[in-house]
């Protein structure tokens, strides 16, 4: 069997749609909500990958490289954040950030 551009469309489709499932579902947690924004970036990056394969150019394939980039150094600084927020307030709740506020 020979995987064709439409399978993989659909396979990024449903991990954009888990995705944003995940952010609706859980608002609270922000750890789900930094792993679900990766998630949407990742399947955004496949996209990328399979058109750039299919239309035989690598264009696609080095603007991922830019994407990943800057996806890594949003994970770090959120988590940093994180880290942060969880010392001062001892909790990870959205809700609870509503204290920052200035």
């Amino acid at each position: 069997m020979i995987l064709s551009l439409a399978h993989f469309l659909i396979l990024g489709a449903i991990l954009f749609s888990i995705a944003i499932v995940g952010i609706f579902i859980n608002r609270k947690n922000l750890i789900v909500l930094l792993m679900c924004i990766e998630l949407m970036l990742l399947a955004v990056n496949m996209n990328f990958v399979a058109f750039s394969h299919y239309l035989g150019d690598a264009s696609g394939q080095i603007f991922v490289f830019f994407i990943l980039t800057v996806a890594a150094a949003e994970s770090a600084i959120g988590l940093a954040i994180l880290v942060v927020l969880f010392r001062n307030m001892k909790s990870i709740n959205v809700e609870d950030m509503n204290s920052l506020k200035g």
